[in-house]
């Protein structure tokens, strides 16, 4: 019986594949090949569509100078907890995640890839390892130990903001005053204008230096003007945060700007 089944199926098929090829002949040559040409473009297209979707970054990278408080940052934004007791970290903190404060949010909430890099000198070479999936970067300051670190942190800043690869790509870049919570704490429109007039005599000074050194860099600001990070050709935003007591709103927000949930 089964055969007699499979039988009857099979010659089915056969008579169903005989119409079909009957159809497509009654069709003019020039109608199928359009026809077949819609499918292809159709299929092109779905598949251009995905890639684009598969590709857009979704990376924030963490840095600043070592003791601003990255890492209980990183922490914080994993977790909810400043994990109070880490010490200075000679490797990446690295984790795609759901923000802890939307943990309980209802619907599908897209993770976030956050790269915490170390401030070191010797191991920020590492952040050109990030950069291409970067949808954007958050430079940590220390506010409240901010003038006796203000001419690295400038350094370290102009040295991100002239990046080939930041400037073409426009990086979105987050300066987070970490630490306010501290009565000494400096506020985040003095650290912003000292940090434009350190950046802007380092201009003055890198300027000065050989193109043959700077080759792989980008001018910064407008030529005979004060410096100042609304000339960037990426945004830059100056934001405030305490890595201890969790107040991060400022940074979660930049974060779903630039990595939609």
């Amino acid at each position: 019986m089964e055969k007699d089944g499979f039988e009857q199926l099979k010659h089915q098929v056969e008579e169903w594949v005989r119409e079909g090829e009957k159809l497509v002949h009654q069709i003019p040559q020039t109608q199928l090949y359009a026809a077949i040409a819609v499918v292809l473009l159709t299929i092109f297209f779905f598949l251009l569509v995905r890639l684009f979707k598969r590709a857009k970054p979704n990376t924030i990278v963490l840095t600043g100078l070592s003791g601003s408080g990255k890492t209980v940052i990183f922490y914080q934004l994993r977790d909810g907890s400043s994990h109070q007791g880490t010490v200075t970290s000679m490797e990446p903190n690295e984790g795609t995640f759901v923000l802890h404060s939307e943990i309980n949010k209802k619907g599908k909430i897209k993770p976030v890839h956050i790269v915490d890099v170390p401030g070191h000198s010797r191991l920020r070479p590492k952040l050109d390892e990030f950069f291409p999936q970067a949808a954007g970067i958050v430079f940590v300051v220390d506010a409240l130990e901010f003038l006796p670190n203000c001419r690295a942190a400038s350094e370290y800043l102009y040295d991100i903001l002239t990046k080939a690869i930041v400037v073409r790509k426009k990086i979105p870049v987050l300066i987070l005053c970490n630490k306010v919570d501290k009565v000494t704490a400096h506020t985040k429109e003095f650290i912003r204008k000292q940090l434009e007039k350190e950046i802007d005599k380092l201009r003055a000074s890198r300027t000065a230096v050989s193109e043959a050194d700077v080759a792989n860099e980008y001018s910064l600001g407008v030529p005979g003007e004060v410096f100042a990070f609304s000339q960037c050709q990426n945004k830059v935003t100056v934001a405030e945060s305490s890595g201890l007591t969790g107040e991060i709103s400022q940074l979660e927000q930049f974060v779903r700007e630039h990595v939609k949930a």
